[in-house]
This record gives C-alpha cells, sequence and structure tokens, in this order.
C-alpha cells in the first residue's frame, strides 16, 4: 500500500505525544513493507520567518492556497492510494482536503483532540470542562479568548472551524477517532457517526519492562494546567504533609509551568524535577516507577503515556474522566481519582504505594491489558484495514458518481 502521510509537527521544544504517534505509525507501516511518505510542516520554522510572514501565519490557518496547490500536484505525480492527515495546523490548513479532492485521492483524518468542535481543541475552559461550543458557532471561544488565553488568537482557530466544517465532513471517508469517549462527543457534535471509527493509538514494544517494585512515582507529559500538574502538586503536598509514601515523586516534561514546577520542586528531597526527557529516558523512567499519574482536568481524546505505563508492566493513576475511563480498568490495571479533587488523586497515590503486592497484581493485568489492545501488530491490522475501508468506498463512489465531495464545497480560493 501507498500512502501520504500529512502532518505539521508540533513545536520540537514541547512534548507532542501527536508527533510521537505520527513517527511511530509511519515507522510501523514502513517496517510491514508499506510504502509511507510524508507531507509535512514544521511549527519551528516560524521563528525564521521574517515579520511579516510572521504576521500572515493567522491568515493561513483557515486556508493555504500554496499548500493546496503543491499537495495537489504532488499527489497527481505519486498517486498514493490514500493520504493520512493528521494536524493541520498553523501552516497546512483544511486546504489539504482540497488537494486530495483535486488529485481524486481518499483521505482518511486521525482526530487527536478536539478541534472538530473546539476551536483550542481541548473542551475545557478555566481549567474545567466546556462544551459551550459543540454543536454550535464557536463565539464563545472567542469571546472568552480560549486559545492561549487571547481573543486575537483564537479567532483564526474559531473561523476556521465555521468555515471548514462541511469541508472535513464530505472531503474525508473515514475520521480515526482514539478514544470511544472522543467519538461519543463528537456524534453528539453532529459528526456523520458513520464515518466515525475508533482506532486507539498503539504503542511500541518498550526497551524494559519494569522489575521489582519500583523507585518512584512518575509524571511524565506537558507542564500544562489542563494536563493536572498544579492538581498533582497540591496532592503530593498533601501527602508529604501526612508522612509520604516513601518513594519520591519525579516530574519530566516542559511546558507554561515549568518555572512553577521548578520552584516547589527545590530544595525538597521528595520531590525531583528532571526536565525533559527523551524517548529512551522516558521508558526508562517508566519502568522504574512505582506508578505513572495521569491527573489531566480535561477530557483527554487518549492518554499515550497511559498506554506506554501499561507496556512496562507499570499501573496507572488517572483522572476518572475522558478516555482514561476506558484505557484503565479501575482496581484492575490502575486506579481512577475524581477528577479535580485533591484529596482523591491523594488518596489514590497512598493507595497505590501502599501495598507492593496488589500494585505487582496491577502491573501484570496492565501489561495484559496493553497486549490484547495496543501492541504495534494490533495497531498495525486496524490501521490497514481502515484504509481498505476508505479505499473501498472512495472506489465505490467514483463507480455511482461522486458527489459528496462538492456538496458544500465550492471554493474559489
Amino acid at each position: 500500500m501507498h500512502v501520504l502521510v500529512v502532518h505539521n509537527r508540533y513545536n520540537s521544544a514541547q512534548p507532542s505525544g501527536e508527533n510521537k504517534v505520527v513517527d511511530q505509525e509511519v515507522e510501523l507501516l514502513r517496517s510491514a513493507g508499506h510504502r509511507v511518505e510524508v507531507f509535512e510542516r514544521r511549527s519551528d520554522t516560524i521563528a525564521d520567518r521574517s515579520l511579516p510572514g510572521k504576521v500572515a501565519v493567522p491568515l493561513l490557518v483557515p486556508w493555504n492556497p500554496a499548500v493546496r496547490k503543491e499537495l495537489a500536484a504532488r499527489l497527481r505525480a505519486e498517486r498514493p492510494d490514500v493520504v493520512h492527515v493528521h494536524n493541520v495546523f498553523p501552516l497546512l490548513s483544511p486546504a489539504v482536503l482540497a488537494a486530495c479532492a483535486d488529485a481524486g485521492v481518499p483521505a482518511v483524518a486521525t482526530l487527536h483532540n478536539y478541534t472538530q468542535v473546539c476551536p483550542p481543541g481541548t473542551l475545557q475552559r478555566d481549567g474545567r470542562p466546556c462544551t459551550e461550543c459543540v454543536g454550535s458557532a464557536p463565539l464563545p471561544a472567542v469571546r472568552h479568548g480560549c486559545y492561549r488565553g487571547s481573543r486575537l488568537a483564537t479567532v483564526p482557530l474559531a473561523v476556521s472551524l465555521s468555515v471548514n466544517r462541511r469541508r472535513w465532513w464530505s472531503g474525508v471517508e473515514r475520521f480515526f477517532c482514539i478514544s470511544a469517549a472522543q467519538r461519543d462527543v463528537l456524534v453528539r457534535s453532529g459528526m456523520p457517526a458513520e464515518r466515525l471509527a475508533v482506532k486507539h493509538n498503539f504503542v511500541p514494544e518498550p526497551g524494559s519492562c519494569r522489575a521489582g517494585d519500583g523507585e518512584h512515582v512518575l509524571y511524565l507529559g506537558r507542564l500544562a494546567e489542563a494536563k493536572g500538574v498544579r492538581l498533582l502538586m497540591a496532592a503530593w503536598d498533601e501527602i508529604a504533609a501526612s508522612g509520604g509514601v516513601g518513594v519520591p515523586l519525579v516530574i519530566a516534561g516542559a511546558g507554561p509551568l515549568e518555572g512553577e514546577v521548578t520552584a516547589w520542586a527545590a530544595g525538597r528531597d521528595d520531590v525531583r524535577y528532571v526536565g525533559l526527557y527523551d524517548t529512551a529516558e522516558c521508558q526508562k523512567a517508566i519502568a522504574r516507577s512505582v506508578a505513572v499519574v495521569a491527573p489531566s482536568t480535561w477530557l483527554e481524546a487518549f492518554g499515550l503515556v497511559v498506554v506506554e505505563a501499561m507496556a512496562a508492566g507499570v499501573p496507572t493513576v488517572a483522572a476518572g474522566h475522558g478516555a482514561f475511563v476506558e484505557l484503565v480498568e479501575d482496581g484492575v490495571t490502575g486506579l481512577l481519582h475524581r477528577p479535580g479533587e485533591t484529596a482523591s488523586l491523594a488518596s489514590c497515590i497512598r493507595r497505590i504505594t501502599a501495598d507492593p503486592d496488589r500494585n505487582q497484581e496491577m502491573g501484570r493485568a496492565a501489561r495484559l491489558r496493553y497486549e490484547q489492545g495496543f501492541s504495534p501488530a494490533v495497531g498495525l491490522d486496524r490501521l490497514v484495514d481502515e484504509y481498505r475501508t476508505a479505499i473501498a468506498g472512495r472506489s465505490a463512489l467514483a463507480r455511482g458518481g461522486d458527489t459528496r465531495a462538492s456538496r458544500g464545497d465550492g471554493d474559489s480560493r
């Protein structure tokens, strides 16, 4: 199979589970003998642009005509079987869908977040879940400045969501939801249910699995409010005040709260902030964990770190909402705490560290869950099956006369 992957890579200075998933899928397909090419832009390049070039970037978010022309030409020349779209913000834009239609190549898209129904893609505002824009015009997001706390910065995202909604729905053969929880939200918003398939992300076999009881509790991810970092710090302070749990908390990552985390961890024996780890260091840190903590306050569409912990035979403590409730079987492969509640998170951390035998049992159950649902072999089968479904669907439409791609898609840009 010949696949062209389309992706706007996130800034390399901050951890991106999405970049990781894209890279792993490309390698998985190639290792199975498929031909995979990549059409990408990198957000890192924005910093090197001239001042007028930087000012123009928001104008490209809803529509980038140069990308449409370049990608359509490449598709006509290479004729891939399918185009797999991941992130198009901010430099690619939904113009990639028009390019696929121009060249007559079927497109599938992985929905890594909620940008189809929420301009910043988080379904969160002011640290709490928010669905105000779901199923309606995204004016509340602009009013509240939901992207980076700025109304001006939110406008291009809101405009793109509004003007390209029908283009997404008509131009993509199959949407890959990365959890059933995410799919439920999108179906309720009005997206076409028949083209929303659940395809969990897979995780490669780790370099090592846990041996022994573990040395620390680990938080691994972006240091941001939505990821529950402040909640974790408050919970750990509560734990420390009652005598601790016998192992330190290790925090690995980068993000807007890095300064706050650094100051909080300074001078403490029970906390270590280690900065941004590379892939090998992440795997080693997970394999040495008593438990991995994922206390997100937003409705995670998946939760890659949870599955990475499963692969290493390590149980997790995760927030009991979003995708976590289908990834973590409470009391079996880990523990679910009440979302946003400090005392509940602290209690779960105490419980999962208090009984080494029970912890080991959970770790073994987590590893089995990984093997059955999130291994590379499972991921490859599901991915190729979905590609074939999309290709067959496009072929059937072509034989019967494809009116869908042009419906609501008159484009003079």
